[in-house]
């Protein structure tokens, strides 16, 4: 995955490097790594760093511009994992109007992951989606948000790495 020694870089060099990936490479799997690979700044670097907030935005421009699923469905799991709940309207948009099934059911699973109960509402429009895997994903996650709703839970990403 990191044929390259992304990894050995210091986070301002790594993600411009993965940026320039993921604008230019044809290559999904090289563009599916490049998402990894930003996203793991996110675990070595402060959230009020401002990189942290370009990590967080370069996701969204992956949900917004990429034209493969697979790669936007690994940038929607990247949101959630990192728990960048700036993102949480970009995930919603993602749900509710993404071209592909794959990035619809992981961006509501990632919604679901990260307890993101102020989208309960516009969740609930998936329950309407043509696509069985995109409907169940939303009775999933709405399940899972009257469960936790009323406790003190709260989510806490884990190291991945």
């Amino acid at each position: 995955m990191d044929e390259g020694n992304i990894r050995k870089l210091q986070p301002r060099e790594r993600l411009d490097r993965c940026i320039t990936i993921l604008k230019n490479s044809n290559d999904e799997s090289m563009r599916w790594d490049a998402v990894w690979l930003a996203g793991e700044i996110a675990e070595v670097v402060d959230p009020k760093d401002p990189i942290y907030d370009e990590v967080a935005d370069l996701m969204c421009w992956v949900l917004e511009n990429d034209d493969n699923g697979v790669v936007k469905h690994e940038a929607a799991f990247q949101i959630a994992a990192r728990n960048m709940r700036k993102k949480i309207p970009d995930l919603v948009n993602s749900a509710l109007n993404d071209e592909s099934v794959l990035v619809k059911h992981e961006s509501l699973e990632s919604l679901g992951l990260m307890r993101a109960f102020e989208a309960k509402e516009l969740i609930t429009k998936a329950l309407t989606d043509p696509d069985l895997a995109v409907s169940t994903t939303a009775v999933f996650v709405l399940k899972r948000f009257a469960r936790l709703e009323n406790t003190e839970s709260v989510y806490k990403p884990y190291k991945i790495l």
